[in-house]
């Protein structure tokens, strides 16, 4: 199977020469048919293999990194089984969890939330009963 057709490479390299300043969605979704392995596939550098995505190994801690397309193109499974292209796939599912799941947007979340809980005058915690039981 072609991991990578023209099309998707023309926008995957494209994304890639946008800069990283820019979250793109992913392109193309790669997977081990006798495995858990996954990855959600957004950009492609320009020395062409060098792709960058949210890559899952199986192990159910997805990462954002980079992968070489040709190490994907060489994987045999268990059964002589490469992995595949996702024919069926489609994105909004899976970008919206791909943009939910980079780091910088998880911590601008946590920050903006600790930063409420501290602008609180009070505590929203109910009072320790115990301890008022012992006074």
């Amino acid at each position: 199977m072609i991991l990578i057709t023209n099309p998707l490479r023309a926008r995957l390299l494209a994304h890639g020469a946008a800069g990283a300043d820019i979250d793109h969605f992913p392109v193309v979704k790669l997977f081990d048919p006798t495995g858990a392995a996954t990855s959600l596939l957004s950009e492609l550098e320009a020395d062409g293999d060098t792709l960058f995505g949210l890559c899952d190994l199986g192990f159910g801690f997805p990462e954002l990194g980079s992968v070489s397309l040709a190490e994907l193109a060489s994987v045999k499974g268990p059964l002589g089984l490469g992995i595949e292209r996702d024919l069926h796939f489609q994105i909004s599912v899976h970008a919206e969890a791909a943009r939910i799941l980079r780091p910088r947007h998880r911590a601008e979340r946590l920050l903006r939330q600790a930063a409420d809980a501290l602008s609180k005058p009070h505590s929203e915690l109910p009072p320790d009963t115990a301890e008022q039981q012992r006074r």
